[in-house]
């Protein structure tokens, strides 16, 4: 079965529209949603895109998903970035419910596809964690092959036999410009899809509505940060349960 795989959407319409696109993105049997679709520029046409897929699409809970409803609820503990706090404003009363229902997990095929690990939706598991902390992630997970997002770096790995797979961020990439994402049957696929940066960072400027778009839109859909970047941020983390 050919499953394509989006993480990290974080409300980058034009993002999403562009993989969505992709030739093997409309052939695929499954379109598996890694979590993290809506914390960002535009949550609610992003939402209502993502559920066209109908029942292509296999929902996994991103903890800024969670995170979202819990904050247009009034309650929580919410990440400090004010568009995390605007974007759960603009969610409908009726989209809390469909982001209450995401489980944590799904196996699908013989894979399992999580969000950050199997076990945890704010875990840090990077191509470079030890053996020992893939051990503890893993614990417990009978499929030999695990797919996860949260941290917005493509990569393909083992641990201890097991293949894992990060597709990268749609929305909002670590590394290189353009969405990323993966393509799973006969094997593994980490894939990129170029776009138009400039028209999406004026489409964004255009639909979001929110007020800081054209900063935002610079710092991660033109400029994102480099993998080097993204690793000094995470140094420490990914490492122990500790």
């Amino acid at each position: 079965m050919k499953v394509a795989v989006l993480a990290d959407v974080h409300g980058v319409l034009p993002a999403l529209e562009a993989v969505l696109a992709e030739p093997d993105v409309v052939a695929a049997e499954k379109i598996v949603l890694l979590g993290d679709m809506l914390a960002g520029p535009m949550p609610v046409a992003t939402l209502d895109r993502l559920l066209l897929l109908g029942s292509r699409a296999v929902w996994v809970r991103g903890n800024a998903d969670r995170e979202l409803a819990a904050s247009a609820r009034g309650h929580g503990k919410f990440v400090p970035d004010p568009i995390f706090p605007w974007a759960a404003r603009q969610l409908r009363p009726a989209d809390l419910p469909v982001l209450d229902a995401l489980p944590l997990t799904v196996a699908l095929d013989g894979v399992r596809y999580c969000h950050a690990t199997p076990r945890d939706d704010t875990e840090i598991a990077l191509v470079d964690s030890p053996p020992e902390w893939w051990a503890e992630v893993l614990e417990g997970v009978a499929e030999s092959t695990i797919v996860c997002g949260h941290t917005h770096m493509p990569f393909v790995r083992l641990a201890d036999r097991r293949l894992v797979v990060n597709p990268g961020s749609v929305g909002m990439p670590y590394g290189a410009r353009g969405a990323h994402w993966a393509l799973l049957g006969d094997g593994v696929e980490l894939r990129r899809t170029s776009y138009d940066v400039e028209e999406a960072c004026r489409f964004l400027a255009a639909r979001s509505g929110y007020p800081g778009i054209e900063e935002w839109a610079d710092c991660f859909v033109r400029n994102p940060a480099s993998d080097v970047e993204a690793l000094r941020v995470f140094s420490g983390r990914g490492t122990s349960s500790t």
